[in-house]
């Protein structure tokens, strides 16, 4: 793979692409599958990672001798399902993250600038607040999965507002998507802190550790229905990937190079909602993985989207387990919602890439 070159306080600097980039991405795959065995055998009940592998290897159907039977309910009833969302809920954030920076040709763009996740919150503070409002709305959804299905009808509903906001005569304008964005979030946000107002105690609580995102207290039941809706997006959208790369030069310059720049727009605001609004509805809104993932990947590996889309799946399923596991174990028997580790650990690394690239010597 070609060097490439980058200009930086007067002088040009070969990216670290040039040094190996299959050790970077060896490094980021070890990272993540060492953060997957941690959750399943860091917390209040230890369990050493050779139970654990046995353990997944009684699982898939292989004979094991001397498996605790309380360590392989612990794992595969409790810590298997909450690892699988938080792999694939990071894996999805951060590819669609790195698409929408692509797509609006902004460092600080990232999911929630399509409205899905606020859609998606707004949705599902409405059924928590308004319960019996919105199971009359959804007479067919079950009790326990109607927070979950208004968020996502809620997500997919918000960002297919402001995407048909942007479109006149056929044409989907980048920058009217972002404004439009910026518009229905704030609308969406004022409407979530009406309903958190009139809400009770109990309700008051349940919207707070929903906003700040959550991993906890997933079963299969209720991840397995949902997971297609994100992992067959998060699979699709690195297939953008050269589409992506030719807008960084316009979408003029974009259209001469044969793309069908209309459509892929399409495709990708559409992938990136399912993606989010599944991932919104099953965790709550968890911020920073989708802004700060893809910019990690860049600084590792350069701006082609071939390396950054796969990449960031695999770097945000390992920061986003991480995070999950500081919050269920820094203040034990308590557990911190998701959301305020990823705000805690994305917003510093984000203020020092800013620092850093202003030059003033901070960073």
């Amino acid at each position: 793979m070609a060097a490439s070159i980058q200009p930086r306080r007067g002088r040009f600097k070969v990216s670290r692409c040039a040094r190996g980039p299959w050790l970077i991405v060896a490094a980021i795959t070890g990272l993540a599958v060492s953060a997957f065995l941690a959750a399943l055998g860091v917390g209040a009940v230890a369990v050493d990672p050779v139970e654990v592998a046995a353990i997944l290897g009684h699982a898939l159907g292989l004979s094991a001798a001397g498996i605790n039977p309380v360590h392989e309910t612990v794992i595969s009833a409790i810590r298997l399902p909450r690892a699988v969302l938080g792999c694939v809920s990071g894996a999805a954030l951060a590819v669609a993250g790195a698409a929408m920076q692509g797509l609006f040709r902004n460092p600080l763009a990232d999911p929630g600038l399509i409205g899905v996740s606020t859609g998606a919150a707004l949705a599902a503070a409405t059924a928590i607040v308004l319960n019996g409002f919105v199971a009359g709305v959804l007479p067919f959804v079950p009790s326990r999965f109607l927070i979950p299905a208004a968020a996502f009808v809620g997500g997919l509903g918000v960002t297919l507002l402001i995407y048909r906001i942007a479109t006149r005569d056929g044409q989907t304008e980048v920058g009217t998507l972002l404004l439009a964005g910026v518009a229905i979030n704030a609308i969406a946000g004022a409407a979530i802190g009406l309903l958190v107002f009139v809400s009770s105690n109990q309700e008051l609580r349940d919207l707070n550790f929903w906003l700040l995102g959550s991993l906890g207290g997933t079963t299969w039941s209720e991840l397995l229905p949902v997971v297609p809706f994100i992992i067959g997006p998060t699979v699709a959208l690195p297939l953008f990937a050269r589409v992506l790369d030719a807008l960084l030069l316009g979408e003029t310059e974009a259209l001469h190079l044969g793309f069908s720049v209309e459509r892929c727009k399409r495709w990708m605001v559409g992938l990136g909602a399912l993606a989010v609004g599944g991932t919104v509805a099953l965790t709550g809104v968890i911020g920073f993985v989708g802004l700060v993932v893809p910019h990690l990947v860049r600084l590792l590996l350069g701006a082609s989207h071939r390396w950054v889309m796969p990449l960031s799946a695999v770097l945000g399923a390992a920061l986003l387990l991480i995070a999950d596991l500081v919050a269920r174990t820094i203040v034990l028997p308590a557990e911190l919602p998701v959301g305020i580790v990823t705000s805690c650990l994305g917003g510093p690394f984000f203020l020092g890439l800013l620092l850093r690239r202003r030059g003033t010597g901070w960073a």
